[in-house]
């Protein structure tokens, strides 16, 4: 299991259970690399290969690894079968991937038995978005420096939004 960010330690882990899910979860690694985040790529299967899933799962703590966002779609088991096996925080991104267009992903990564949570965030791309973001709140609890640079995203959407404004009021006129 090669780390995506070389030279840098792995903290977050971003799974996918195929690689057709790899155009969602890209968004979780363009935040991750904004913030300077190391950061790894995995493919495995909750279904098709549970043994690898199951090894990735026990040994991701002892590697470093601090969270994990996981995205699948359809039946989408991959987020609860990592969380049962390992203590580290999850983050599910339900996928599209069917003709119930991410539902069946939503309710299968959201309804977890109690005892093996899985925080669960939107269907698709800003799902993933959020998954980064939420990773980065939990990294940021112990690291003031992206704490710092965390804060600073978020005045840089205020003023976005603002600037976005201050271009319809000027169409107005």
């Amino acid at each position: 299991m090669k780390a995506k960010s070389a030279g840098k330690n792995v903290l977050v882990s971003v799974v996918m259970g195929s690689d057709s899910d790899l155009p969602i979860m890209t968004e979780a690694a363009k935040i991750l690399d904004e913030f300077g985040i190391g950061h790894e790529l995995i493919l495995t299967s909750a279904h098709r290969t549970p043994k690898r899933t199951t090894q990735f799962a026990k040994t991701a703590a002892a590697r470093g690894v601090k969270i994990i966002i996981v995205g699948a779609g359809a039946a989408a088991h991959l987020a609860g079968v990592i969380a049962s096996q390992t203590l580290l925080p999850v983050i599910g991104v339900p996928i599209s991937a069917t003709s119930l267009n991410g539902l069946d992903a939503l309710l299968s990564t959201v309804q977890m038995p109690g005892g093996i949570p899985v925080a669960t965030m939107a269907i698709g791309k800003a799902g993933a978005k959020n998954a980064a973001l939420f990773a980065l709140r939990f990294l940021a609890l112990e690291d003031k420096a992206l704490s710092v640079k965390l804060s600073a995203y978020v005045a840089k959407m205020a003023r976005d939004v603002e600037k976005k404004q201050e271009n319809l009021s000027c169409l107005k006129s």
